[in-house]
């Protein structure tokens, strides 16, 4: 009555349920080790999750600060990310600025306004005039000269910004420029930006 009879051979569906009762093979030892390691990375508390943002808001800062340094367009930020940005950075780099006397300019100013005389107070006015006209009149022509580049250049591509990402960076000493320069005054731009 409850013996068993060997006349129904098993199937494949029944053998596979009786192993385990799991419905898959057992994972060898490498793929459990990297499941587990899988589930120690995912943070399970709010404060895992927290430290996990912060880790990777660091790496993303260190990414970025040495792509400041280094020009990496992959890591930079929007803002001076591109060929246009590129180039435009060049092009400012590239030329003598007003704007690297300024500093000295100033410092004279100063200088001969402290003097207590009259005429070497008056003689600092000028000079601070005289420097701020011409920057103006520096970063009139770079802007001019830079639109003229950028349509022969860059056809096809918005424009937009460029010129005040131009003056900015014109308006810094070029040891203190971020991204770093990557030419010297006088030297001739490379004809493609594409790259």
């Amino acid at each position: 009555m409850f013996k068993r009879t060997k006349s129904e051979p098993e199937t494949v569906a029944e053998t596979a349920a009786k192993v385990g009762g799991k419905g898959r093979p057992t994972p060898t030892r490498k793929e459990a080790e990297a499941a587990a390691k899988a589930r120690a990375k995912t943070p399970r508390t709010r404060k895992e999750m927290a430290q996990q943002e912060r880790r990777q808001r660091a790496d993303a800062t260190q990414k970025r600060r040495e792509a400041m340094l280094t020009g990496d367009d992959r890591h930079l930020p929007l803002r001076d990310k591109g060929p246009v940005k590129r180039f435009v950075r060049d092009f400012v780099d590239a030329r003598f600025s007003i704007v690297e006397m300024l500093i000295p300019l100033l410092v004279i100013s100063l200088v001969l306004g402290w003097s207590g005389k009259s005429a070497l107070v008056s003689a600092s006015s000028m000079v601070l005039m005289i420097t701020v006209l011409f920057v103006i009149i520096d970063l009139s022509i770079v802007v001019f000269r830079l639109r003229r580049q950028l349509k022969k250049r860059f056809p096809d591509q918005s424009l937009r910004g460029t010129s005040s990402y131009a003056v900015m960076r014109s308006m810094q000493m070029k040891f203190m420029r971020l991204p770093k320069s990557r030419v010297k005054v006088g030297q001739k731009l490379p004809d493609d930006y594409s790259k």
